[in-house]
């Protein structure tokens, strides 16, 4: 099952069902099972204190991956900074919607077990991420 939460933050345009469709898809091919996922959406200052409070990170980041995977069944939360994807976006000169759903996919890969310490692990992570809007992104438009 795939929740959505929005902590102080409202993203327009937000178009859930996309996430609905992409999400499973992307799990199931990459030969694991939907458990639950929760997108939880929040400001700059929620996400600080969360990085503070969960991995001892004193700066921003755009996304928080808590994994609650067991086996094969991907479940977790992932907790997304929308003041972060909007900066991001303007800074990669990307759309903000388009920014939004790489940070998701690349939450997503972290529950399949991608990782982005090493920079051979973070070219694979941006590979799939990439792939990932190829496939999804490119059959909306």
């Amino acid at each position: 099952m795939i929740e959505f939460e929005f902590l102080e933050c409202e993203i327009p345009g937000f178009d859930s069902e996309f996430f609905v469709s992409a999400i499973p898809d992307l799990i199931h091919s990459e030969n694991k099972e939907l458990g639950d996922v929760t997108l939880l959406f929040c400001t700059d200052e929620h996400m600080l204190k969360m990085n503070k409070e969960h991995l001892n990170h004193d700066y921003y980041t755009d996304i928080l991956t808590f994994d609650y995977c067991i086996d094969k069944i991907i479940s977790g939360e992932l907790l997304i900074s929308w003041d972060t994807v909007q900066s991001n976006a303007v800074k990669y000169n990307v759309d903000k919607q388009i920014e939004l759903k790489r940070v998701v996919f690349h939450g997503i890969l972290h529950l399949c077990g991608y990782n982005d310490k090493t920079k051979e692990e973070i070219q694979l992570m941006r590979s799939k991420e990439n792939e990932c809007l190829e496939k999804y992104v490119s059959r909306e438009t």
